[in-house]
């Protein structure tokens, strides 16, 4: 399988050939299935990826046509899917894999631009935030070049607008956690349903915030649209107070906020002080959060970890009651596929063949041989042995 960078090295110039027109999508299947007698052991989708990456059908590519500073440590990358890729609706994220050192790596990120939003005609955009020591971000951020390749998985999520014409909206975002909403609000405004949002950002300082002219464009040009932005850190101070979510900044902010669907997408800190709030006023209903990382249940006192033996492997390690299969797996210089890291997008699920696990999120404990478990999520409870 051709990685992002090799991909573009050996097809110079391959996206720029020309598609000629395809048959119906029977035909078309009925004569790959055909190629594909001649050419196994492989198939004829991989003879296709010689020529031009987009048009594998056995792996998803999509190339890079334009690359965007948003801000010192934030990068868009509008994305060109091959052909057949389905469409997102604003708000859901997509799983992204590059190869690294030659392991694949994967990693889920909201699509940040709206379905059919321009910058180009069937592409989309996602908006990439490094990560300190992370390599995905990083290489995404700081190394992935136009005509560069990248592997998709399909939009997935159900953060995405209602299914009003002109809803009410507060929407409460900080740092990364704006790049869903970009794209709702993108889409909103093609609708011209930006009739009355509230959206309350919150960043280190005004030069943090992504998307900054876009948004304060929009609204310039949109009465029903309100942005705040609050800054956390000013004049060289480590936290300003008062300018965390609270009840007393909400009602300042948002005196209405009881009466809106409310979206939230940031750091641990902003969605929990979030979902108390809206839980404290039993409005969870009217609240919905996008998390980047998953919520653990405490380790009950007396959970132990124990011995986890990757099967097709070979590998036997000794792991901790917090740490997962996945990192224990890592640590033992395995490369399990992946990609959210918090049970979402179920691309790391491996089927347990003996012992017990226990699901990091809620506690509760899987012990039948057979089951699949997602081992980004899962610890050994004891022992076990996973097909890996």
């Amino acid at each position: 399988m051709q990685t992002a960078d090799s991909a573009r090295a050996l097809f110079p110039g391959a996206a720029d050939a020309p598609v000629a027109a395809t048959p119906s999508r029977s035909l078309r299947s009925r004569l790959a299935r055909a190629a594909d007698l001649f050419a196994w052991p492989l198939r004829s989708s991989h003879y296709l990826e010689l020529l031009n990456p987009l048009w594998s059908t056995h792996t998803t590519w999509a190339r890079v046509v334009e690359v965007r500073d948003e801000t010192a440590d934030a990068r868009t990358l509008v994305l060109r899917p091959g052909r057949g890729y389905p469409a997102h609706r604003a708000g859901q994220y997509v799983p992204i894999t590059v190869t690294l050192d030659g392991r694949r790596q994967g990693r889920t990120y909201s699509i940040s631009s709206a379905p059919g939003r321009p910058p180009r005609p069937g592409c989309f955009a996602i908006t990439v935030k490094h990560v300190p020591g992370g390599r995905v971000s990083a290489h995404l951020v700081r190394e992935l070049r136009r005509g560069d390749y990248v592997a998709l998985g399909v939009p997935q999520g159900e953060f995405v607008l209602p299914e009003v014409a002109r809803p009410r909206l507060l929407l409460l975002t900080a740092g990364s956690g704006v790049t869903p909403v970009r794209a709702m609000l993108q889409e909103l405004a093609v609708r011209d349903a930006l009739a009355d949002v509230v959206h309350l950002h919150w960043a280190p300082r005004a030069a943090d915030v992504i998307f900054a002219h876009e948004l304060h464009a929009l609204a310039a040009s949109h009465p029903g649209y309100r942005l705040d932005v609050v800054t956390t850190r000013e004049g060289g101070a480590a936290t300003v107070p008062g300018r965390h979510l609270s009840a007393e900044l909400l009602d300042a902010y948002c005196a209405d906020w009881r009466d809106r669907d409310t979206y939230a997408c940031g750091p641990r800190a902003l969605l929990d002080a979030a979902a108390t709030h809206w839980a404290t006023h039993g409005r969870e209903d009217r609240l919905r959060i996008e998390r980047f990382q998953p919520v653990l249940a405490p380790v009950a006192a007396g959970a132990t970890g124990g011995r986890a033996c990757f099967r097709r492997s070979g590998v036997v390690v000794e792991t901790g009651a917090q740490q997962s299969l996945l990192r224990a797996a890592e640590a033992a210089g395995l490369a399990p596929a992946h990609g959210c890291r918090m049970g979402i997008c179920h691309t790391c699920t491996v089927t347990l063949r003996s012992g017990r696990v226990r699901d990091l999120r809620d506690g509760r404990v899987t012990d039948e041989p057979g089951a699949r478990v997602q081992i980004c999520v899962s610890a050994v409870a004891g022992a076990c042995e996973v097909e890996l």
